[in-house]
């Protein structure tokens, strides 16, 4: 598997494949959540202010955006006012008081809608730009945006309540490559460049080469390779994990990487949520 990801130009990846991979990620989860009984549902997870139950109704609300996006779509653009710390719990509001029960039953139904439709745009051959935290891109990478989100979330539940994650090479590198991406266009934006190749290991490794210069560009090459595990830097970059997580990369590099994490895990006045 070979992905290229960039903020200027076209990115190159199969997106029939990660469609494929996304839903079989979801459908892993769904079996996981269906045993699930009160307990687990009240359950705190990685995410420090929600619930296993919270996290579910966050992955509905980001169903129903995927099904109403459409061209020029800015619900996750900066201009929008999206933040990634604040906005996701604005949209809870509107499930506050829901039943688990109801809440899986939603989370079963939205997805199908989700894929359903992300199917009939692939098959229909549809290209079209939406708007995202770092800028404009095709609807495409917008679906491994949520992908990467899902599969975080599936950590977060699973995880903090001692569960092991039922993850696969090809979800991992997938989700390590999005938020390596994502990680460089943030610290493009405080400012920091970064041009390094970070090899990690483990099911879902490979060389991951990332260039932040002139916008972003990140080549991945799967292979079986010595390093840290994929999955542990893709739980760094996103404020889940130690810096440790990637590698030898000289100290400023790394620190530019973590900037996201930084960010993710700035307290937000209570005037801003």
């Amino acid at each position: 598997m070979t992905l290229l990801l960039r903020t200027r130009g076209q990115c190159d990846f199969d997106a029939e494949h990660l469609l494929d991979v996304f839903s079989q990620q979801r459908q892993r989860f769904i079996a996981v959540l269906q045993a699930f009984g009160a307990a687990e549902w009240r359950s705190p997870t990685r995410c420090a202010e929600w619930s296993a139950h919270e996290v579910v109704r966050h992955l509905c609300d980001t169903n129903m955006n995927a099904v109403a996006s459409e061209p020029a779509d800015r619900a996750l653009g900066t201009s929008s006012g999206f933040d990634p710390r604040t906005t996701p719990r604005q949209w809870l509001t509107a499930s506050e008081g829901e039943a688990p029960g109801d809440t899986l039953s939603r989370f079963v139904k939205t997805t199908e809608r989700r894929f359903a439709r992300d199917r009939a745009r692939l098959a229909d051959g549809l290209s079209f730009d939406v708007h995202l935290p770092y800028g404009q891109v095709d609807w495409t990478v917008r679906m491994l945006h949520g992908f990467w989100d899902s599969w975080l979330h599936e950590r977060d539940v699973l995880l903090a309540s001692g569960c092991e994650h039922p993850t696969n090479g090809d979800a991992t590198i997938y989700a390590t490559a999005y938020g390596l991406f994502i990680a460089g266009a943030v610290a493009s934006r405080f400012g920091a460049r970064v041009q390094e190749k970070l090899t990690l290991g483990s099911d879902g490794g490979g060389v991951f080469d990332l260039d932040n210069r002139d916008g972003v560009m990140l080549t991945v090459t799967r292979a079986t390779t010595d390093g840290p595990p994929a999955a542990l830097a893709a739980d760094a970059l996103a404020g889940r994990g130690s810096a440790d997580a990637l590698g030898d990369l000289p100290a400023s590099s790394r620190a530019a990487l973590m900037l996201m994490a930084d960010f993710f895990n700035t307290p937000v006045a209570p005037s801003q949520t």
